[in-house]
């Protein structure tokens, strides 16, 4: 595979890990290694959310809850836009609402993996609105 395909391989998956119930409720413990310091992210509400408020409020955030409602993404693909930079584009549903979605991935020295720098969740009309 190429340099290329492996980064966004590897953000794809860590992108659909963050979407995995078991990960949302505990994010403290398994999101800090997925998401970036600096994270921050436009959510679908409008809300701006930074590093620290995320982490506190995604064990209660829809898609966390084990017998719940769970993302159901599609169309993914990524790009890589320079080293340790992967620009991921997307769509999901959840129950029934959908959006579609953009994040940033960056990969910093020493190696530490793969993780979500910017999230940005745009909500998609219904089709009779």
């Amino acid at each position: 595979m190429s340099q290329e395909t492996d980064a966004v391989g590897e953000a794809i998956a860590g992108e659909l890990r963050l979407m995995d119930p078991g990960v949302r409720r505990t994010s403290q413990s398994l999101t800090r290694p997925l998401l970036d310091p600096h994270f921050v992210e436009v959510g679908a509400s409008g809300r701006r959310w930074t590093y620290e408020e995320i982490l506190a409020a995604l064990p209660e955030m829809d898609g966390a809850a084990v017998d719940g409602p769970r993302y159901e993404p599609s169309d993914i693909t990524g790009v890589l836009l320079a080293p340790g930079l992967v620009h991921l584009t997307y769509e999901t549903t959840l129950g029934g609402a959908r959006a579609r979605r953009s994040s940033l991935w960056r990969r910093q020295e020493p190696d530490d993996g793969w993780r979500m720098y910017y999230h940005q969740a745009t909500p998609v009309p219904p089709p009779d609105a």
